[in-house]
């Protein structure tokens, strides 16, 4: 019997309630309990006690007192060694992959927001049973499960590292180098095709398997997990994943789902690939090879770290270069892709104010609390350190005369920090790891070199790296928008600013963000790229009337004479030399 056990039900899931009843044997004479304030893999204080209500605590059907130490903190007196029951209650509707949901069709929910700690009895067994659930609900969680019996963790950390499904969802299996898999999807429209979903993630896992293992499993021994499910919360709207140790909770918009009879690839469906091959990379990267002070996890504070673009970024790289390794894209669409990603850092100028390291370590605070000036003091750790691991894999394949890669430099990392294996702080590492390895594969200048990409404000050497292996970068025509410097929102309400970019026309011509654009040069605009309509031939000057807070202003813009940061297209250049060729199959193949 495990020391710490949850009893969950659906105390009313009208009201979008769960109920738990958590007892615990032997407590201590002064018992604590807290719930975490944030959930690992997501980088926010999200402070899940705002949602539990209704705690009372007994031992042998007696009342127990129970001081309330701080927004999450409780501690109970207790007398005797009976077993301590704590009850309460918690809100549920946030229909995201990071916290706790239930209403009359589905439930869902991470341990972080379900589970209190039980303080100095983390490493003991925890378990958690269910009450009635209604007909024809189903269960699905990668944790461990005897039938008839309840699902057990060996300890608090996999307990909340866990999360669980429920409802009348569909699913199907598939095998992976003679790993399970599973996926699991709430919400599909009656055309889903599940048989698609299913080959197409197998060939994603499969690929991700050989890469770390090798096809033969000899990289180190086998998988970190034993099965693996993916859960897939299908919605109107809405895009993101949390990755776990043997599964990960995504959300993506049900339009972007395989059709039945459908046979291209359309973009939506593309993005949704790329989002199963990010979450199961993160199984590898991140789960396992863990930054070093992420060892042993502080559930009620912020944990920073300055790695999060060795984390995130790099894995941001590989999530859609495993598409075109497994086949499921062709090169031209990966290099698409790529050119969306490319354009996307070059059109932040935040970029030339926080470093990778900066925008790592402030994610508990800038990233994930983005607002209108963002783009303009911050750069993501994803997007710039995807290619950040880029520009090292083409460095290190391209260089002379012993050629490497960034797939060996991960493998290496793999092997020697331990990760996978059960003794010591396994995978565990620091900057410091990285760029002595990169020195050993590439050499010291070239470890210098990524540690001011990493530490420093340039834009990366990418036009460079490119041309190295065959690939060609040419300017393409910015849109209005691009020449303007702004990000706008464009619905059947009306036309407004999202944001203004710093060194722009926009902000020289007076925009604010929440500007409504109603007219240019006197002519009605409902969309943005309207406005380029009422410019004459050659014409850099446009007046615009924006409403702010119910007045009526016009704005004199001059656009640009010419582009800075254009846009940019990639393309894989014809008739390469046979070392180019040969060092371009062997980036894109794998």
């Amino acid at each position: 019997m495990s020391a710490v056990r949850y009893l969950v039900e659906l105390a009313d899931p009208k009201t979008h309630v769960y109920s738990v009843t958590l007892t615990l044997d032997a407590p201590a004479a002064l018992q604590r309990f807290s719930l975490p304030a944030w959930i690992p893999g997501s980088y926010l204080l999200r402070e899940f006690a705002r949602h539990l209500s209704g705690l009372t605590a007994t031992q042998a059907g007696r009342p127990v007192d129970l001081v309330q130490m701080d927004k999450a903190n409780w501690q109970a007196s207790c007398s005797g060694a009976e077993p301590l029951t704590l009850r309460y209650q918690v809100y549920a509707f946030d229909n995201s992959v990071r916290a706790a949901f239930l209403d009359a069709d589905r439930g869902f929910f991470n341990g972080t927001g379900l589970c209190l700690r039980a303080h100095g009895r983390e490493q003991g067994s925890h378990s958690i049973e269910f009450g009635h659930l209604p007909e024809g609900w189903q269960i699905a969680t990668a944790m461990q499960h005897c039938a008839g019996g309840p699902y057990q963790a060996a300890n608090y950390d996999e307990l909340v590292d866990n999360p669980f499904e429920l409802g009348r969802f569909w699913q199907g299996q598939f095998s992976a180098a003679g790993v399970p898999h599973k996926i699991v999807v709430s919400g599909a429209l009656p055309v889903f095709d599940g048989g698609r979903l299913l080959a197409d993630a197998q060939r994603i896992c499969e690929a991700q398997l050989a890469f770390w293992h090798g096809e033969a499993g000899d990289q180190q021994g086998r998988a970190p997990f034993g099965h693996y499910i993916f859960f897939l919360n299908a919605v109107e709207e809405g895009y993101g994943g949390l990755e776990h140790r043997a599964s990960t909770a995504l959300i993506a918009p049900r339009r972007d789902l395989p059709h039945l009879g459908q046979t291209e690839l359309s973009e939506g469906y593309v993005r949704l690939l790329g989002l199963i091959s990010h979450e199961y990379f993160h199984s590898w990267n991140v789960k396992q090879l863990k930054p070093d002070n992420f060892a042993q996890l502080d559930y009620a504070q912020e944990n920073y770290t300055e790695l999060l673009w060795f984390f995130e970024g790099f894995t941001s790289y590989y999530d859609e270069l495993m598409l075109v390794r497994c086949g499921l894209i062709d090169e031209a669409r990966y290099l698409k892709l790529l050119t969306s990603l490319y354009n996307s850092v070059l059109a932040t100028p935040g970029r030339k104010v926080q470093s990778l390291a900066q925008s790592s370590f402030d994610a508990w605070v800038k990233y994930y609390r983005q607002d209108e000036n963002s783009p303009n003091s911050t750069i993501s750790y994803y997007t710039k350190g995807a290619l950040a691991a880029l520009a090292l894999d083409l460095s290190l394949r391209s260089a002379e005369p012993a050629p490497s890669s960034l797939d060996e430099l991960m493998r290496l990392l793999w092997v020697r920090s331990g990760a996978g294996q059960a003794t010591g702080a396994r995978g565990a590492i620091s900057e410091a790891d990285v760029l002595a390895l990169i020195a050993e594969l590439g050499g010291q200048a070239l470890a210098e070199q990524f540690r001011a990409w990493v530490h420093g404000r340039d834009d990366l050497p990418l036009p460079q790296l490119f041309e190295r292996l065959g690939v060609q970068l040419r300017s393409d025509k910015p849109t209005l928008a691009q020449k303007l410097g702004l990000r706008v929102n464009e619905s059947a309400a009306g036309l407004s600013v999202k944001q203004v970019l710093a060194g722009s026309a926009a902000l020289a011509g007076g925009l604010c963000a929440g500007d409504e654009l109603l007219a240019c040069n006197g002519w009605r605009i409902r969309r943005l790229e309207d406005a380029a309509l009422t410019l004459a031939s050659g014409t850099l000057d446009l007046s615009l009337l924006v409403s702010r807070d119910q007045r009526l202003l016009t704005l004199p813009v001059r656009l640009p004479a010419a582009d800075s940061d254009a846009p940019v297209i990639l393309s894989l250049a014809e008739k390469p030399s046979a070392r180019v060729s040969s060092l371009r199959k062997a980036w894109l193949a794998g």
